[in-house]
C-alpha cells in the first residue's frame, strides 16, 4: 500500500515549489501581473486558464507551477490529481491557501497497483504536498487508504481473491483495530444462512462460502451495520453468463470491498458507533452441486425463495446478511453491492443507485454526496413492482418475471429482509472505472463510499455534538 502519510505533510516552512492556482476568471489578471518573459512563455504554451492546464515556470534557482482549476475558491477532490501525476519529483505547496479536499486526488494519483508487474511502472519519485491545515491530514490520508483498498481488492484477480482471502482481509483489520471477528461456514452456514450456503454450494472446497462478521466500538454507542456483497467471482451459475459478461466478474465482490474499506475508515477516524460489518463471501460457480433454476431454498428469516435465475445471486447472500444484521437491532443498516446491470443502464458507471427507506437518512446521504463530490442518485422503492417478485410455489422469487425495473425489483427483494422500523440504505454501485481520469485509473474504484462516511460523520459526530 502506498505510504500516503509521507506524501501529505504539515507545512513547516521548508523549501518547496510554489503552485499558483487560477481559474478562467482570474487567469488573465494573474498572467498580466507576471514579468514579460513569463507572459511570453505562457503565451507560447497557450495557457488560458482552462481546467487541467498547467505550466512549469522557471525561477532563478528552481521552478514554480501555475495550474488552472474550475473554481479557485471551490477546490474539488480531483483538481490537483493531474499535477500530481505529471509534475517532477519534489515538494510542493500552494501559493495561497491550503489544498483542502484537493489533497485526496493528489494522493490517489500517486497510488499504483503493481502486484502483477514484473517490472515496476516507471516513475520519477514522490511528489510531496505541504499543507498548513494540519488538522485535515489524518482524515485525507485515511480516505486515500480506504479508496486504495477498494481499488486493490477489486483489481485483484479472482484466482487470488476468493472467500478465504476476503476473510483474511477482514481479520487483518480486526487485528489492527482490536475488533472481534467471527466467521460462519460449513454446517452452521447451511442451517443458519441457507441462501449464502446455496449460492456458494457449487464452488470447490477451498473456495467454500462463509459469512464474515466484524464488531468494533463501545457497546453503549449507536449500533450500525455495514454489509457488502462478496461474490468473489460470478459465473452466473447454471444460468451462465456470456464470455463478455464474465470478463469483469472479479469485481462482483466490489460491495464487500466498499464495506470493508468503509469499516477501516470508520475505525481510523474513531467514529462513536458500535460497528457491525457483515460480508457474505461466496463464489457463484457451475458444478453438479450448484443450485438450480426452479429450486426453492430457505432463508435465515424463514421465507422460502424460488430461484428464477441463478445469476440473481447477490440479493440472496445479502438477504441472509440483512437478517443477521437486524437481529442486533441497529439504528441503521447500509449495504453496498454490484447488484444489477439495470442500475448501470439507468445511471451509467459513475452514479451508484441509492435506495433508502427513510427520508432523513436519504437527505443526509444526498447532502453528503454533494459535499464530498462523491455522487449518487436516488431511485424509488416502488411498492407497485413488488408483485413482480411473486412465486406460485414459494413466498417470493429471487428475480422478476419482467426485464423492466431490474434495479428496483432487486432492491425490493432486499427490503423483504430489512427489519421494520430500521433505517436502511442500499447502494447498487459499479465499483469500476472503464476509462482513466486524473487520479482515477482504469479498474476498480470506490463509488459512494466517501459520501456514506461523510453522512455517518454528520449523523453521529456533528448532529449529536450540537
Amino acid at each position: 500500500m502506498t505510504d500516503f502519510a509521507s506524501l501529505l505533510r504539515p507545512d513547516r516552512g521548508e523549501p518547496a515549489h510554489l503552485v499558483h492556482l487560477v481559474d478562467k476568471t482570474s487567469a488573465g489578471d494573474w498572467i498580466g501581473r507576471q514579468p514579460a518573459t513569463r507572459r511570453a512563455l505562457l503565451d507560447a504554451l497557450r495557457f488560458e486558464g482552462k481546467p487541467n492546464q498547467f505550466a512549469i515556470l522557471p525561477t532563478d534557482k528552481s521552478f514554480e507551477v501555475v495550474a488552472a482549476v474550475a473554481k479557485r475558491d471551490q477546490l474539488t477532490p480531483w483538481c490537483l490529481a493531474l499535477l500530481s501525476e505529471a509534475l517532477p519529483a519534489g515538494t510542493y505547496r500552494l501559493a495561497e491557501g491550503a489544498p483542502g479536499a484537493a489533497a485526496l486526488g493528489w494522493l490517489l494519483a500517486l497510488h499504483r497497483f503493481d502486484r502483477y508487474r514484473t517490472k515496476a511502472e516507471p516513475g520519477v519519485g514522490p511528489r510531496v504536498l505541504l499543507t498548513a491545515d494540519v488538522a485535515t491530514i489524518d482524515r485525507v490520508v485515511a480516505e486515500a487508504k480506504a479508496t486504495a483498498l477498494v481499488r486493490d481488492l477489486v483489481d485483484t484477480p479472482a484466482a487470488d481473491l476468493g472467500p478465504a482471502e476476503l476473510e483474511a482481509a477482514v481479520r487483518a483489520l480486526g487485528d489492527d483495530s482490536d475488533a472481534k471477528v467471527e466467521v460462519t461456514h460449513g454446517d452452521k452456514l447451511e442451517t443458519g444462512f441457507p441462501m449464502i450456503a446455496a449460492v456458494g454450494r457449487g464452488a470447490t472446497r477451498d473456495r467454500s462460502p462463509r459469512l464474515i462478521e466484524l464488531v468494533w466500538g463501545r457497546e453503549d454507542h449507536p449500533r450500525i451495520a455495514i454489509i457488502g456483497k462478496g461474490v468473489c467471482f460470478d459465473s452466473g451459475g447454471l444460468d451462465i453468463k456470456s464470455a463478455s459478461g464474465m470478463r469483469l466478474m472479479k469485481k462482483d465482490m466490489g460491495g464487500a470491498a466498499h464495506a470493508l474499506a468503509l469499516a477501516q475508515l470508520i475505525i481510523a477516524q474513531r467514529l462513536p458507533v458500535r460497528l457491525h460489518l457483515l460480508i457474505p463471501a461466496v463464489e457463484n460457480s457451475v458444478s453438479a452441486a450448484a443450485f438450480r433454476p426452479g429450486d426453492v431454498i430457505g432463508s435465515r428469516r424463514g421465507l422460502k425463495v424460488e430461484i428464477d435465475n441463478t445469476d440473481a445471486e447477490g440479493r440472496l447472500v445479502l438477504g441472509d446478511a440483512l437478517t443477521r444484521a437486524g437481529e442486533e437491532e441497529p439504528e441503521l443498516i447500509i449495504d453496498f453491492a454490484t447488484l444489477t446491470g439495470a442500475a448501470r443502464v439507468a445511471l451509467g458507471p459513475d452514479l451508484p443507485a441509492l435506495f433508502v427507506n427513510d427520508e432523513a437518512l436519504a437527505a443526509q446521504l444526498l447532502a453528503a454526496a454533494d459535499k464530498s463530490a462523491d455522487p449518487m442518485w436516488r431511485m424509488p422503492l416502488w411498492d407497485g413492482y413488488d408483485e413482480m417478485l411473486k412465486s406460485n410455489l414459494a413466498d417470493l422469487a429471487n428475480s422478476a418475471d419482467s426485464p423492466m425495473a431490474g434495479a428496483v425489483t432487486a432492491a425490493l427483494f432486499l427490503r423483504r429482509f430489512v427489519p421494520d422500523g430500521v433505517a436502511w440504505a442500499h447502494l447498487d454501485t459499479f465499483a469500476w472505472r472503464a476509462s482513466a481520469r486524473p487520479g482515477r485509473p482504469k479498474g476498480g474504484d470506490a463509488l459512494g463510499m466517501r459520501a456514506v462516511f461523510a453522512a455517518l460523520e454528520e449523523r453521529f459526530v456533528v448532529q449529536r455534538s450540537t
